[in-house]
């Protein structure tokens, strides 16, 4: 069965019609231009600066993990306990996967960080086996009432220091995390989309991920299942079919909690 596709026009007119659509997407680039400025205007609310989190050589205060910058852009990252790598939160993995390059925020004086659910030790193996390069800390439970205060995991997080104090100066979760990910920037550019269940695409357009995709169900093998089956395709399961071990599973085991990132 052919694949629905676009009608087909001459150049003349497909060209009328981006130039036009063009107009509407020049507005909504200003559009966010003014959202920032207003963001950049929102008051901001202080923080205990020596609530700890953990890091690889022990417990660390929230101000250090700022390694010197006036600014953290702090990435809350979901854990499932007790679960392997496959089953880890794959909104959260899909947004610390996007971030490889450090350096531009350094210069803009942003220090980047994964502020993680879990306890250190595993979920330090979950950030080694995804190749990941990137501050990364645990946030022990009795630190969760002053970071999360009321929110979840999933969240980002702005901060700013001055001298020895922190403050909070804004936070996003489930959709106002997607400027993280580049990839959805392009696939919103192509003529299929994201291929998601919720977007208004023509009649006949593919739709692979539907909306029990987060499901994090294996197949009985315990293996990854295949695109648009139970749940999107993921980089762990990537990083497993190429052969990565996966040594994250512990004695304790607990429900998977249902909540994830993505959300709208």
């Amino acid at each position: 069965m052919k694949k629905a596709t676009p009608p087909l026009v001459t150049r003349e007119s497909w060209m009328a019609q981006v130039a036009a659509l063009r107009v509407r997407e020049k507005a909504h680039t200003r559009e966010g231009d003014a959202i920032a400025a207003a963001r950049r205007r929102l008051p901001m609310v202080e923080v205990d600066s020596a609530t700890l989190v953990i890091g690889k050589n022990g417990p660390i205060s929230l101000l250090d993990t700022f390694e010197g910058r006036t600014q953290l852009f702090a990435s809350y990252h979901m854990w499932h306990l007790g679960k392997p790598a496959a089953k880890q939160c794959e909104g959260c993995t899909f947004n610390s996967g996007q971030m490889r390059e450090l350096s531009y925020l350094h210069a803009r004086d942003v220090t980047y960080a994964v502020f993680c659910e879990g306890p250190f030790e595993p979920s330090d193996r979950y950030r080694e086996f995804m190749g990941w390069e990137l501050p990364w800390y645990s946030v022990p439970e009795a630190s969760e009432e002053i970071l999360i205060a009321g929110r979840h995991f999933g969240m980002k997080v702005c901060y700013l220091r001055e001298g020895d104090r922190v403050f909070e100066t804004y936070w996003t979760t489930a959709r106002g995390c997607e400027v993280m990910n580049g990839s959805f920037g392009i696939l919103d550019m192509t003529v299929y989309g994201r291929q998601e269940h919720w977007e208004d695409s023509p009649e006949g357009w593919p739709v692979l991920y539907g909306p029990k995709s987060n499901s994090y169900r294996l197949m009985e093998d315990g293996s990854a299942p295949p695109s648009g089956k139970e749940g999107r395709p993921t980089p762990q399961w990537a990083r497993l079919a190429a052969g990565h071990r996966d040594d994250l599973v512990s004695t304790i085991e607990a429900p998977l909690d249902e909540h994830c990132c993505h959300g709208d």
